[in-house]
């Protein structure tokens, strides 16, 4: 089966609201790919693909309330070739919702790495991930 493979499709983000999604995205490095929707009785469910971090995100607000909690997807993480230099680019662009005041650095952990999270506009976590 394994052969069929051929890399990862995207990551689904549910949204509050879509156009503050890709916003966020295109500010901090990532690019509109395509937007559609898709009917249901309750209204259009939006959907978005935005490519980011060398993957895709497909963004989706739906018709309805939903509730969005860590579950949702608990996070992502970005491969960078500098954690400070990443950190430092996202600060300088007015993102302020690191989770802790600092990196966290792991030297035993799958071989060493560091890491830094912080959030998107729907509360979903993003790993800024550098391996050691």
């Amino acid at each position: 089966m394994k052969e069929h493979y051929q890399g990862l499709g995207h990551i689904a983000v549910y949204t509050k609201n879509m156009d503050e999604s890709i916003a966020f995205y295109e500010k901090i490095g990532g690019a509109l790919q395509q937007r559609s929707s898709i009917p249901t009785p309750d209204g259009d469910k939006l959907l978005a693909l935005v490519s980011f971090g060398g993957f895709t995100l497909e963004l989706i607000q739906s018709p309805t309330p939903m509730p969005l909690t860590e579950g949702n997807v608990p996070h992502f993480a970005v491969y960078v070739d500098d954690l400070d230099a990443a950190a430092a680019e996202l600060k300088a662009l007015g993102i302020d919702t690191f989770m802790t005041p600092e990196k966290k650095v792991l030297p035993d952990l799958f071989g060493g790495l560091q890491n830094w999270f912080f959030t998107g506009p729907s509360g979903e976590q993003i790993e800024l991930l550098q391996m050691l």
